[in-house]
């Protein structure tokens, strides 16, 4: 069932970032298909928690650069064969049965996908689609996509484990928004990434990023964080801002998100002093 867990995981990164590469409808439908993914995710870490069995995040590098979308297509629909193959190892019925269906339809949806030309979005042009940006926003706007695309993928995947693994109902909501925030940023990030031709997957993350002893210590250290990222966004809204006003609004916004975060994860740390 290891198996099939990393190979589900593999899967869910390869479908949502060709969802990042192509620029037409096809965009959604494997957005909604990387959800379907991600839950069957979910539901399979459950299942180990319930028997006890211990489990990672490890996985192999996601290979995406491609010139044309009908390569990442058929890249999914050979991973997720490689899936169905292994289902047998959950003893779940119920999960089976219905990832069975979701796989099925989901071969059958992708297939169908219109081809792309998606090669621009790694030819490393770090040029934004009608917008001039000076070198010096271009600078500042490439390491940011880098390192946040990866701090988002790893906040999703930390707070699905912190959630996973607790039984707290209050802590577990605050997760589920922290996981559904990450998640509109690493799209945000990961489509500008895209239109700036420098796309690349996540590297797998480290045992001790998610697995850790000290909720109160990891709460404290992301309030920290998080106020970093504010001061990065602060920067970045300033360096772009004479070369798009909309780039400057944009990383205002996301800055003002941060406000949430460090709130939600004030009210955690408050909640579990408290017990």
């Amino acid at each position: 069932m290891k198996k099939l867990f990393k190979e589900i995981h593999e899967a869910w990164l390869a479908t949502q970032f060709t969802g990042f590469m192509s620029q037409t409808q096809s965009r959604q439908e494997l957005y909604e298909f990387s959800n379907i993914l991600f839950k069957h995710l979910t539901w399979i870490e459950n299942d180990f928690i319930k028997q006890k069995i211990e489990y990672n995040y490890d996985i192999n590098q996601v290979p995406i650069r491609v010139d044309k979308l009908s390569t990442m297509i058929g890249d999914i629909i050979r991973r997720i064969e490689l899936i169905e193959s292994k289902l047998e190892s959950c003893s779940d019925e119920h999960i089976t049965f219905r990832m069975s269906s979701d796989l099925n339809y989901m071969k059958l949806a992708l297939g169908k996908l219109d081809e792309e030309d998606v090669s621009s979005a790694f030819n490393m042009k770090k040029e934004f689609p009608n917008i001039n940006l000076t070198q010096e926003a271009q600078d500042a706007l490439t390491l940011f996509l880098f390192e946040e695309s990866y701090k988002e993928y790893e906040l999703i995947m930390v707070y699905n484990y912190s959630k996973a693994n607790s039984n707290d109902a209050f802590l577990n909501r605050i997760f589920q928004i922290l996981i559904d925030e990450s998640f509109f940023h690493l799209r945000s990030f990961g489509q500008m990434m895209a239109q700036m031709g420098i796309l690349g997957v996540p590297r797998s993350l480290m045992e001790e990023i998610y697995k850790f002893d000290n909720l109160e210590q990891f709460l404290k250290d992301g309030i920290q964080e998080e106020i970093g990222a504010k001061e990065e966004c602060r920067k970045l809204a300033d360096a772009v801002s004479a070369s798009s006003e909309h780039f400057a609004s944009f990383f205002n916004f996301i800055n003002n998100q941060e406000n949430y975060h460090i709130a939600l994860m004030e009210e955690a740390l408050e909640h579990i002093n408290k017990n």
